[in-house]
Formats: C-alpha cells, sequence, structure tokens
C-alpha cells in the first residue's frame, strides 16, 4: 500500500468560508451568525456548549436547531429567507475498509492509523462508521480488533464516531466470484468460538459479521452471534434460497453489498439475489459508487427492499482517490486502478473494493437514478443508524446527537451539496 497519500483529501472537498447560520449561546435575535463561529476551525463550533444553526432540512422547511451537551434540544420553525444552509444528518457508514492512505487491514495498522482515517472521513461528512475488518489469520483478525478498541480509548473523536466494527469473513464462499478480493488461503467455517474471542479481544464492538450461509455450521453460528447482539450479514455467498432462508430464520438481518460479492453469472431463477430481496427481514446495503452496480440495477433492488430497507455502504479502501496504476495491497494482492477510479484485481474485472466516500456515493445515486436527494441521503443516515439500532444518530430530531453536516446544494443539474462544515456531538471538526 502506498502511504504517500495518507492524510490527504482525495476528493477535493471545498470547506466553507461562511458562517452558515450557527450562532452563539442564546444567539442574536435576527438570526445573524455570532462572532464565536470558526468555519474551518478543528474546534468547537462555537464557544459554548449552547448554541444554534440555522438553516433548512431537505423537506425544504426553515428551522432553527438549538444544541445543548451534544445534542438537539429543540428544532424550532424559521420564516423562509434566502441562503440558508442546508442542515443535514451525518453519514452513517457501516463498511469502511479504509480511505485516503489509511487502510485498517494493513500489516503495520495502528491505533494512530484508525484516529487519522476517522479524521479524514469526518471531512466528508461521515459522523458514525464501522471500520471493517476482513478475512485473514486468527491472530490478524484479533489483533486488528484490539487496535480499534485501543483507538477508541485514546480519542473523544473515534469514541463517537466508531460505533463498531464490521468483520466481513473469514467465512465466505470460497469460489471466484463470491470470494471477492478476499484472501483464499484464510477462509474458514463459522466458529462459535472464534466469535467468542472477538468479543473479549474489542468488548461491545464487533457488531456485525459477514458470513455465507452455505458454510458448515453458519445457522448455528448465526444464533449464537444474534445472541450475543451481534447483527449477522450475508454476503459473498453462493447460499441456494433455502440456505438464504434458513439464514434468516436463524437470525440473519442484512444483505452486505447486494449484488456484488457473487458469480459473474447466476441462474436466471431461482439464486440467492432473487432470495436476498424477497426477504424482508433483510435490509441491503448498496455499494452506489458507479462500479458496483449499474443504475437500473440499484434502483430495481432499492424498489424492491424500499428504501427503508436500502442502506447506502461506501466500502472504501485506503486506495480511493489514487491515481491510475497498479497498487500491491494487504487485500487483494496486485490492484489496477483504472482512470475512472474503478478498483479492480489486476488482470481480471473483479471488483477490489471502492474508490469512493460515502458522500460520493450519495452524489452518484442522486444524480443517476430518479431517487431525489432526501431519499438518498436518508440511505446514507436515517436507514442504516436503524439497521444497527443505532437511536439518535442519522437524523435531525429533539434529542438526537448533533451530528450534522452543514451544506449548501449547488446550481446544478447533478444534486450534489458542497460540505460547510461537519459538527460530531456538536464540535465541528471540518
Amino acid at each position: 500500500m502506498t502511504r504517500g497519500v495518507a492524510g490527504a483529501d482525495p476528493n477535493g472537498a471545498a470547506k466553507g468560508g461562511t458562517d452558515s447560520g450557527v450562532l452563539g449561546p442564546g444567539g442574536p435575535p435576527d438570526g445573524r451568525p455570532s462572532d464565536g463561529h470558526l468555519p474551518n476551525s478543528p474546534q468547537l463550533s462555537c464557544r459554548s456548549p449552547r448554541f444554534q444553526l440555522d438553516g433548512r432540512l431537505l423537506d425544504g422547511r426553515a428551522v432553527r436547531l438549538r444544541i445543548e451537551g451534544g445534542r438537539i434540544t429543540a428544532v424550532d420553525p424559521l420564516d423562509a429567507r434566502p441562503a440558508l444552509p442546508l442542515l443535514l444528518p451525518g453519514l452513517v457508514d457501516l463498511q469502511v475498509n479504509g480511505y485516503a492512505g489509511y487502510d485498517i487491514n494493513a500489516d503495520d495498522v495502528s491505533a494512530d492509523t484508525v484516529m487519522e482515517l476517522t479524521r479524514a472521513l469526518v471531512t466528508r461528512g461521515v459522523t458514525s462508521y464501522c471500520p471493517t475488518v476482513v478475512t485473514a489469520s486468527r491472530e490478524r483478525i484479533l489483533a486488528t480488533l484490539r487496535i480499534v478498541a485501543e483507538a477508541r480509548a485514546r480519542s473523544p473523536l473515534v469514541a463517537q464516531t466508531v460505533v463498531g466494527v464490521h468483520v466481513e469473513g473469514p467465512y465466505l464462499a470460497p469460489a471466484d466470484g463470491p470470494r471477492g478480493a478476499h484472501d483464499a488461503r484464510h477462509l474458514r467455517d463459522p466458529d462459535p468460538d472464534e466469535l467468542t474471542q472477538w468479543l473479549a479481544a474489542a468488548p461491545g464492538l464487533v457488531r456485525i459479521v459477514t458470513l455465507a450461509p452455505e458454510r458448515t455450521g453458519a445457522v448455528d453460528y448465526i444464533r449464537t452471534a444474534t445472541r450475543a447482539g451481534v447483527v449477522v450479514a450475508v454476503g459473498h455467498t453462493d447460499a441456494s434460497p433455502e440456505q438464504i432462508r434458513a439464514a434468516v430464520l436463524a437470525g440473519a438481518r442484512l444483505s452486505t453489498h447486494l449484488g456484488n460479492g457473487t458469480h459473474t453469472v447466476l441462474p436466471r431463477h431461482p439464486n440467492h439475489v432473487w432470495a436476498q430481496l424477497a426477504e424482508d427481514a433483510l435490509t441491503a446495503t448498496f455499494i452506489a459508487d458507479g462500479h458496483h452496480l449499474p443504475a437500473d440495477a440499484f434502483v430495481a433492488m432499492v424498489r424492491a427492499k424500499g428504501p427503508g430497507r436500502a442502506v447506502l455502504v461506501s466500502d472504501s479502501v485506503a486506495l480511493a482517490g489514487c491515481p491510475p496504476g497498479e497498487y500491491r495491497t494487504p487485500v487483494g494482492g496486485t490492484v489496477t486502478v483504472d482512470p475512472s477510479g474503478r478498483l479492480r484485481l489486476t488482470g481480471t474485472r473483479l471488483l477490489a473494493g471502492s474508490g469512493r466516500s460515502l458522500l460520493d456515493c450519495v452524489h452518484w445515486a442522486a444524480k443517476e437514478t430518479s431517487f431525489t436527494l432526501a431519499e438518498v441521503w436518508a440511505m446514507a443516515s436515517a436507514a442504516p443508524a436503524r439497521s444497527l439500532g443505532l437511536t439518535g444518530r442519522g437524523c435531525v430530531e429533539v434529542g438526537a446527537r448533533a451530528d450534522l453536516c452543514v451544506a449548501e446544494q449547488q446550481e446544478t443539474a447533478d444534486a450534489q451539496v458542497r460540505l460547510l462544515s461537519t459538527l460530531v456531538g456538536g464540535e465541528e471538526l471540518a
């Protein structure tokens, strides 16, 4: 992995230089921003834990948010006025392998890596996320879990934003296609004893485990994990519809990046994609980066699930934003970055993760499909928070965390928004 891009913003995100309607304690009566607002400061968004934000929500309502102690204490209506910024819930990403040169699965990953990765994600509007640990040896997975736990203990920002770890593997289908970029040498059958070790290494942190339900022992493992409070996801699978249904009956509740991590050609029917779409108990995640799914397939799958059971994830990797070329990575070996930004295993067309942030995925889905920006943003905020039972995240309402994106909507046809600032627990961090 090339480390020279560490800390860079690969998307060139512009940061706002306006006051964006942030008010100081109590705020001036006419809604003008207080002098205490520092739009580009990594410090508090004002000089007091009590402040106000004026803006408009995606449904068009003009509001004043009152914030105290890192939470929204009131959402008051305002008369509409020009130039109010958008006030959006912070993005919630359930699948982050890396970003901007920082790699959760690198051999040299450290707590500092996790802290820098977190700061890089916040600049792209992500206020809650799951670092994703992929297929590796038993020792490697345990070591990475301990490192994430250490980062949360050392950094208040990481403690607020890392809502759990997503362990993708090692219990995946071995065939090319379903296996994706996962290391075949370390694939194995589900082992409840290994789960116990994970839970001990990072108490309360293992939130999602992705597995292939056709593997020996999968159903019993799903029951054990569910009882332990872990959300089990179906993914990287070649399962039959019957095996999908058995996984759901045992407690599986997610489909990981549905439509990917499978064979390039499937039987017309039956197949595991139809089976997962048909299961109302499964919320499906999708990588809407323009490479993993064509727009028509994405739209059809989201409509089949319903927007409330459709979640956008980035599945971003450390190569996100790197120039075209071949790179050696801890996951997948040699990976080619195409001029289009597509990441693929060198010499194949198999994808090797995503080179886009979750905000980029929101932009692509809003531009290339019939879904509105409000619908797409909800798939990247409210829906993922709900899928993990994260109350008070992914929403703008009384009692919710003040995890917010302050933005302006571009006067273009592609529905993009420009971030002006990101607040985590009421602190302006980007």
